[in-house]
C-alpha cells in the first residue's frame, strides 16, 4: 500500500514538473516570437502607441475619455502611430470614428488611427461566466491580451477600460510601458463589505447572500482575487484615477501612491453652459432625464422605484403627477443590453408607470441636446459611481441634478450644504422621490439659485482640464 502511494506522488511531481517545464518553454518561445516581430519593424524612429479599448464603439463615458486621450495625444506628439485594440468587429473604422464624432463632438484625425481588431472579445463577456464571474473575466482579458500582442507590438500600452490582468502580458512579454486609466477598480472594499453584511445586489445574488457559508467562500475568493489584483495593477509605469473614489480603492488594493495621478474625465461644459433652456412653467410636461447606459449597475429599477414613490408623496397633487414624464436615454453594447430595456418596459408597466416613463436608445449627440433643454431635473441612481460624467454634463445644461449619496457624486461633484447647494443627493427610492419633490415644490429663485451654482461648478471638469492632466501623467512612459 506504502508503494503504491508512494509510486502515485512521484507521477504526480513527474507530471507536474514536465508541464512547468513545457509551459516555462512556451513562455520562452512566445516572448522571442514577439521580440522578433519588433525587431522585423522598419519605422524604429516612430513610437507605436497603442490603446486597449475592446469596447470603443459603445458610446458612454469611458469612449469619451478614449477619444479625448487619443485627440490630446495626436495634437501633442508627431512622431506616433496610434493603435486602438477594438473587439467591434461589425463596424469599420469609419463607423466607429463616424459614430465617436457624433455622439461626442469631437473632430478626430482619421489618417493618424489605426484599429487592429481582436476575435476573442467574447471571453470577457460576463455573460460567459455566470459563476467567478470576476475570474473568469480577468483570465479572459488575458487571452485577449495575448491575442492583441501577437497582432501588435507596441511601445507605450494604454488601458482605457481597466483590464488589469493585461498589463504583465504587455510588460513582461511584451516588453511595453504601461499607462491606465482606470473608471472602476474591479474589485473594492465596498464590495466585500455587502457580501459580509449580506446584502442582495446584482453582483452578490439572493441564494448566496441567505447562505452563510456561500457568503464565506465569496470573501474568501474576493480577498484571494484582490492580492492577485494588486499585483498585476503594479506592473503600470503610470496610473490614472478618475475620481477621489476611484483613487482611495487603487492606492489600497495597488499600493502605488507615487505614481498615481487623479485626472477627471473630459465632460462637454462649454457647450453643454451656453444651452437655453426650453422648459417654462407653462410646459405640458415636467421632464426628469436620466443619462447613461443600459448596465446592470446604473440601477435603472431604482429610477422607476423612485416615481413609483413620488406618485405617492403627490397623491394629492394629481395634476402635476400627471405632467412628470422620466425619460430615460442610454446606448446598448450589446443584445444583453437591449434586454435588459426591455425588462425595465416590462417593470414600467408593472408598477403602472408606462404613460410617466419613455426610453429612448442610442440617441445622436443633437438629440441628447434637446433632451437637455426640455428637461428640468436630472436623475442618477448608480450605487458608488466611479465619477458620473453624466452627472456633470447634466449640471453643465442647467438641469437640477438628483444623484446616488455615494461615490465620484458624494466625494466630488455635488455640494448639498447651505448656501452652496448644487444638487440633491439620495440613497433609497423614497429619498429620491422626496429630493424630486422638493425640487417641484421651491420657488423658482430657489432653484435658479441651485442651477447657477451647479453650472459654476463644473469647469474643472472640462476637456481642456482632462487633457492636461492626461498629457502631464502620460508623459513619463511618452518621453
Amino acid at each position: 500500500m506504502l508503494f503504491c502511494w508512494c509510486s502515485f506522488v512521484y507521477v504526480l511531481f513527474f507530471l507536474g514538473s514536465f508541464l512547468a517545464i513545457g509551459l516555462l518553454t512556451v513562455c520562452v518561445l512566445l516572448r522571442q516570437l514577439i521580440k522578433f516581430q519588433r525587431r522585423s519593424r522598419t519605422d524604429h524612429k516612430v513610437k507605436h502607441v497603442a490603446f486597449f479599448h475592446p469596447y470603443c464603439n459603445a458610446g458612454g463615458g469611458g469612449e469619451r475619455v478614449l477619444w479625448c486621450a487619443i485627440r490630446a495625444l495626436l495634437t501633442r506628439y508627431e512622431n506616433i502611430k496610434l493603435f486602438v485594440y477594438t473587439g467591434d468587429t461589425d463596424a469599420t473604422p469609419a463607423d466607429i470614428l463616424a459614430k465617436a464624432e457624433r455622439s461626442f463632438n469631437l473632430t478626430l484625425d482619421a489618417d493618424r488611427i489605426t484599429f487592429v481588431y481582436l476575435s476573442k472579445r467574447c471571453w470577457v463577456e460576463a455573460s460567459r461566466y455566470p459563476h467567478f464571474t470576476l475570474l473568469g473575466q480577468s483570465v479572459g482579458s488575458i487571452v485577449m491580451g495575448f491575442e492583441a500582442l501577437l497582432k501588435l507590438q507596441p511601445d507605450v500600452f494604454i488601458d482605457t477600460m481597466g483590464y488589469a490582468f493585461t498589463y504583465p502580458v504587455f510588460a513582461y512579454f511584451g516588453g511595453c510601458k504601461i499607462g491606465c486609466y482606470t473608471h472602476y477598480p474591479t474589485i473594492s472594499t465596498d464590495m466585500l463589505r455587502r457580501v459580509q453584511s449580506q446584502t442582495q445586489s446584482f453582483n452578490n445574488r439572493g441564494y448566496v447572500a441567505k447562505n452563510p457559508f456561500a457568503t464565506w467562500l465569496k470573501i474568501v475568493y474576493y480577498r484571494l482575487f484582490s492580492r492577485l489584483y494588486g499585483w498585476v495593477g503594479r506592473c503600470a509605469d503610470t496610473v490614472m484615477v478618475n475620481s477621489s473614489w476611484t483613487e482611495n480603492h487603487i492606492v489600497s488594493l495597488w499600493d502605488v501612491p507615487y505614481k498615481t495621478h487623479r485626472v477627471y474625465p473630459p465632460c462637454e461644459v462649454s457647450q453643454l453652459k451656453r444651452l437655453e433652456s426650453l422648459t417654462d412653467e407653462q410646459d405640458e410636461h415636467i421632464l426628469i432625464l436620466s443619462v447613461g447606459q443600459y448596465r446592470p449597475e446604473k440601477d435603472h429599477p431604482l429610477q422607476l422605484q423612485a416615481m413609483y414613490e413620488l406618485r405617492t408623496l403627490l397623491n394629492n397633487d394629481e395634476a402635476l403627477w400627471n405632467r412628470l414624464k422620466l425619460l430615460i436615454v442610454g446606448s446598448c453594447r450589446d443584445e444583453e443590453d437591449r434586454v435588459r430595456v426591455k425588462n425595465m418596459q416590462d417593470l414600467a408597466k408593472h408598477l403602472s408607470l408606462e404613460n410617466a416613463v419613455e426610453f429612448r436608445v442610442n440617441v445622436p449627440y443633437r438629440e441628447l441636446l434637446q433632451c437637455y433643454q426640455r428637461a428640468t431635473i436630472g436623475l442618477h441612481c448608480m450605487w458608488n459611481e466611479h465619477f458620473g460624467i453624466s452627472v456633470v454634463d447634466c449640471m453643465a445644461a442647467g438641469l437640477i441634478m438628483v444623484a446616488n449619496r455615494s461615490g465620484g457624486p458624494l466625494m466630488d461633484i455635488i455640494e448639498t450644504s447651505e448656501g452652496s447647494q448644487n444638487g440633491y443627493l439620495a440613497f433609497d427610492a423614497y429619498d429620491y422621490a422626496r429630493c424630486i419633490a422638493n425640487i417641484l415644490y421651491n420657488t423658482p429663485e430657489y432653484n435658479a439659485k441651485i442651477r447657477d451654482a451647479a453650472r459654476a461648478s463644473v469647469d474643472r471638469f472640462s476637456e481642456k482640464e482632462f487633457e492636461n492632466g492626461f498629457l502631464r501623467a502620460i508623459s513619463p512612459i511618452m518621453d
